[in-house]
């Protein structure tokens, strides 16, 4: 070979392969994906050749082919195939960057084995966290095998819908929407919005003064039409209020402030542990103003109560809680959905000059009970959220009510190390023996998804994880109170449960955080915003059926900046948990982390006798008081949409 030829590596023909779609090439072909003459490439193929990389054969019809010696290596290599005119890609074998990037504009439709297959809909588009299309197509160029006119043809025209209609503030301070010609004006806005109720009156023909009171109504009417709006009023500042977050905000938290600074409204989209609650704060000391706080739950607002406390300038009298628990309104309260949409309570919230609204858990909001409470939209409005995802596919809600997606990029805060990336690993358990087995057969409906969630031979299979990570800090997941109550008996470790007092379950969590206790089991009440930042290790033996969200949030609490994140999730083999459990952490697989599988040991179920912990005597005692919920839905649930999720979880008054 030459001097002045270039060599030839095994990636690069590799990638070649790709490129082609074949294990087996001609010289013309490399020469084609290289863009060079047929001798030059049959030259560095030869070179690749003599090194042992590559090998190759005469066959008729042309002199020579080349293949990869190894073809197990290049079978397990990441493959992408891109189908534009269903606007889809298959990737085999993905690298996690691979599958983080694809999440920036693309939906994860199924991952079964090692193939995934994403599809891009017109929603992810629109929802792209990107503030210019050259961004946006840089990223899609950059993972997508091939380009295709025809795709970026039709992402074009989903950006510009996307960009159609703005809300604005008159200078006169009443609120206008605008399109952007008079036709869209007339034959879309004025043909789904009701003159009087949305619409007060035109101003020009691609101008009307609007309902500000309807707002949220009006956005949604139009996102179902095929049009986001985007909102750019001047919101109000409510009452000032002088913040100082006493935390550096890390370099991605301050850049999701400043995206916030300039949208005045939208969504946190973070792993767990990322620091979204501190970016936050963040968002309050920019806005300046009175804070409104909505969390789900007591445990979270009292949290919430503490970190502002520890982490500004704020003093006690200027931080308040309301919910069942107690009822102060101060400049900064913490409040519960639930509370704060309820007729007797609400007055108090509607009358004060808020600046901010915080919705904490922000999937939360679409559900029918708490979207009551995104009817403040002339306030600046934020959303956080590791999963703003919902069964019921009304995740549009959110970026609708409250704002667009910011910081969705969790590749780069595992890479960066500021997030443990979780090891996540499908645990298939077999039954424990025939009586169980026949349980679920002669079932049907929940009955037979409650069997096989409580297949007994689970408790063996905890206790063999819990030997294989002796001494670890690990939280044990179980949906269902008899489960609960069966593994705290055979394991000797607390059940903590919506039916368990609150002081009780304050101090099981204390004991857990300050390293007196290295297991827990716990039931829904751990799945949002619980802060045990020492937890280590995620044992789900049961959950919501494929719940997306609740696998990503469960796997969340072992998600921080230092030391391992491990997920088990036990499935009983030949059953629909097989499927569920896949859904489940089909949320986690979109952001780029691998999902293993394998088989648990078969081992014999020990039954012990009940620990006082374990059992039911502190169950159910504080349920009027806290009202979590657990209680009525523990023993039974069915799980299969979030909105019985919110329902079941979310009462608090």
């Amino acid at each position: 070979m030459s001097d002045e030829s270039p060599t030839l590596s095994l990636d690069e023909f590799q990638a070649a392969l790709q490129d082609l779609g074949r294990s087996v090439v001609t010289a013309s072909q490399v020469a084609r994906v290289l863009e060079c003459s047929q001798a030059e490439a049959s030259e560095r193929l030869r070179a690749l050749a003599e090194a042992g990389s590559i090998g190759s054969a005469d066959v008729s019809g042309d002199p020579v082919v080349w293949y990869p010696i190894d073809l197990d290596a290049f079978a397990s290599r990441e493959h992408r195939i891109l189908f534009p005119e269903r606007r889809e890609v298959v990737v085999e074998h993905p690298r996690q960057f691979t599958r983080a990037q694809l999440a920036q504009f693309a939906h994860l439709v199924d991952s079964s084995g090692d193939a995934y297959i994403y599809r891009i809909r017109e929603e992810d588009v629109w929802q792209a966290p990107y503030d210019h299309l050259e961004d946006l197509l840089r990223t899609i160029h950059d993972v997508l095998p091939e380009r295709s006119p025809h795709l970026d043809e039709w992402i074009e025209r989903q950006w510009s819908r996307a960009h159609k209609f703005t809300l604005a503030t008159h200078e006169d301070g009443y609120t206008v929407l605008r399109a952007a010609s008079d036709d869209l004006m007339g034959n879309v806005a004025l043909q789904k919005l009701d003159q009087g109720e949305h619409v007060r009156a035109p101003i020009t023909d691609s101008e009307v003064w609007v309902v500000a009171e309807r707002v949220g109504e009006i956005k949604r009417i139009l996102y179902d039409a095929g049009y986001p709006v985007q909102d750019d009023r001047e919101l109000e500042s409510g009452e000032p209020l002088d913040i100082d977050v006493t935390l550096d905000l890390r370099e991605y938290q301050q850049s999701w402030v400043d995206r916030f600074e300039t949208a005045n409204s939208g969504v946190f989209v973070g792993p767990p542990g990322s620091g979204k609650t501190v970016a936050a704060m963040g968002a309050m000391a920019a806005v300046g103003g009175e804070t409104l706080i909505l969390v789900p739950s007591r445990d979270l607002a009292g949290q919430w109560h503490d970190e502002l406390l520890m982490n500004t300038n704020l003093t006690p009298e200027q931080v308040g809680e309301y919910h069942g628990g107690e009822k102060n309104i101060r400049p900064v309260t913490v409040a519960t959905y639930q509370t704060a949409g309820m007729d007797r309570h609400r007055s108090l919230f509607d009358d004060r000059e808020w600046g901010l609204i915080v919705y904490d858990e922000v999937h939360h909001v679409p559900s029918n009970v708490f979207r009551r409470s995104a009817d403040l939209q002339a306030k600046h409005r934020l959303g956080l959220s590791a999963t703003p995802i919902r069964e019921d596919d009304r995740e549009a809600d959110i970026f609708t009510l409250i704002g667009p997606p910011i910081g969705t990029d969790w590749a780069a805060l595992f890479d960066a190390g500021f997030v443990a990336e979780p090891e996540v690993e499908i645990r298939y358990v077999p039954w424990a023996d025939d009586y169980a087995r026949n349980e679920y057969v002669s079932s049907h409906g929940h009955e037979r998804r409650q069997a096989a969630a409580q297949n007994p031979a689970k408790v063996a299979a905890v206790r063999t994880l819990l030997e294989e990570h002796a001494g670890a800090k690990v939280l044990v997941f179980a949906d269902y109170l008899d489960q609960g109550e069966a593994l705290s008996a055979a394991l000797d470790v607390p059940f903590v449960s919506g039916e368990m007092r609150h002081s009780r379950r304050q101090v099981l969590f204390d004991e857990f955080r300050n390293d007196r206790r290295d297991v827990l089991i716990i039931s829904r009440v751990g799945d949002e915003g619980i802060d045990l930042p020492n937890a280590e290790v995620a044992i789900v033996a049961s959950g919501l059926g494929g719940s997306r969200r609740q696998g990503a949030q469960r796997a969340g609490r072992t998600m921080r900046p230092v030391g391992s994140a491990l997920m088990y999730v036990l499935a009983t083999r030949g059953t629909s948990e097989e499927d569920f459990a896949r859904q489940q952490l089909r949320h986690l697989a979109g952001k780029g982390i691998r999902v293993t599988e394998r088989d648990a040991p078969q081992v014999e179920p020990v039954v012990e006798e009940p620990n006082e912990d374990g059992g039911a005597a502190e169950d159910g005692d504080d349920a009027s008081d806290e009202a979590d919920g657990e209680s009525a839905n523990d023993s039974g649930v069915d799980g299969d949409t979030d909105e019985s999720v919110s329902d079941a979880t979310d009462r608090d008054d």
